[in-house]
């Protein structure tokens, strides 16, 4: 009896209803233990703006666990996937492109690009 009353609780997925926040990816971008993000940044229009402050908020963050350019290389990923199909295919490119911009701004060699 008490797993039927359990199983009506629950949406198909297993979750359970009433959770205050719909989206735990949403939370890791406002409020990351790694990296301390400045508002909108993966909202800007150009890829440089984009990675330059990704740069700022790695370098400036005392409770990130690696190196800077990981940290911001990572947090930048983890949105590209997180936001998934809901990218259009020119913001996507522009946040694919701030991935470059962040090696360049790290000293670092840009990927080559695959043929």
């Amino acid at each position: 009896m008490a797993a039927a009353r359990r199983h009506s609780r629950r949406s198909r997925t297993g979750r359970s209803r009433g959770r205050s926040t719909r989206k735990w990816s949403a939370k890791v971008t406002r409020a990351s233990d790694a990296l301390d993000l400045e508002g909108g940044v993966f909202k800007k229009a150009s890829a440089h703006k984009i990675a330059a402050s990704l740069k700022r908020s790695a370098e400036h963050s005392h409770r990130r666990k690696s190196a800077p350019l990981r940290s911001a290389m990572s947090m930048l990923t983890f949105y590209i996937n997180r936001a998934g199909k809901g990218l259009s295919a020119r913001r996507r490119r522009t946040l694919e492109n701030a991935k470059d911009e962040l090696r360049k701004l790290f000293k670092k060699q840009p990927k080559s690009k695959a043929a």
